[in-house]
């Protein structure tokens, strides 16, 4: 038999119902959130989140938009000073794909973040999740918005475990869409509100049952919190690795403004002599730093 479909199902509506509530009044205050903020204010916003803190975010964003306001402003700077004005924040490539689909914006949207699922999935970095999460937070469109925080609380309510799998299926993807509202008031307003819960009450490691909104709705819950039984569980390591060694040579380069010597460079990251090489050829290869002469420079 056939799933039955959200607009027939009660217990769906309701579970949206009480979610969307609960963040009229528990969402954070975050400043791309804020009436009036552009599209590529979010779109910035989603490329800065990705595999960072929220909370680190908010300082680099304010920054940025305030030298880069709109795709044309970043499109005139250089790929150095995107990477400069990334900071701490990580996974410096990010900055390079943003500045690329600043770009693309200008050379091919007329400077306007586009609003069709398409065309945004046709911009450099941007895949399934930005496209849905820029279609929903900022034109307020129906858009499936699933990253690791929805994911973990449709599996928790829905399906009962604790953990969804390491990687998306596309059996999450059918759910998901079963549990999209129809219109696009609503939907959107559910994309970001599940994201939100999954962020502060339903967290990974130490959920907060009791304030959860829909915990009388929870599979996880009525079946007495099992633990998860299926792969381990990956766990991100950074001390000691290559891309601490890249960061740490980006690091020394960002302090710089005429660019440092390769072997002065190099031994920035004198644990590893063979790591601090790979690292810096890494960097070369994506475009991350530039030989100048006989100097590195962003």
């Amino acid at each position: 038999m056939p799933r039955v479909s959200r607009f027939d199902d009660p217990g769906r509506c309701l579970v949206i119902s009480l979610v969307n509530s609960w963040f009229d009044g528990a969402a954070r205050d975050l400043p791309w959130r804020a009436p009036g903020t552009s599209a590529w204010g979010v779109l910035v916003s989603e490329f800065m989140s990705q595999q960072t803190p929220v909370a680190r975010v908010i300082g680099p964003w304010r920054e940025w938009m305030h030298r880069w306001p709109t795709p044309a402003a970043l499109a005139q700077a250089t790929t150095g000073e995107a990477v400069l004005a990334w900071g701490r924040l990580g996974y410096p490539r990010r900055a390079l794909r943003l500045h690329a689909a600043a770009e693309a914006i200008v050379e091919g949207h007329g400077g306007v973040v586009p609003s069709d699922l398409q065309a945004l999935l046709g911009l450099p970095g941007v895949g399934e999740y930005t496209a849905g999460a820029v279609l929903c937070f900022a034109f307020g469109r129906r858009a499936l918005v699933l990253d690791t925080n929805v994911r973990r609380v449709l599996a928790r309510i829905e399906t009962g475990v604790q953990y969804p799998a390491n990687a998306t299926t596309a059996a999450e993807r059918r759910l998901a869409a079963q549990w999209l509202p129809g219109d696009d008031a609503t939907a959107s307003r559910w994309a970001a509100a599940s994201m939100e819960l999954g962020a502060l009450v339903c967290t990974a490691s130490s959920p907060d049952c009791s304030s959860c909104p829909v915990a009388d709705h929870c599979r996880w819950a009525a079946a007495g919190y099992p633990a998860h039984d299926g792969p381990p569980r990956r766990r991100q390591t950074y001390a000691g690795t290559d891309r601490q060694a890249r960061g740490r040579l980006l690091e020394v380069l960002r302090h710089s403004e005429v660019g440092v010597d390769e072997q002065t460079l190099l031994g920035a990251w004198a644990c590893d002599t063979a790591q601090a090489r790979r690292a810096l050829d890494g960097l070369l290869d994506d475009g991350l730093a530039h030989r100048q002469a006989n100097m590195i420079i962003l």
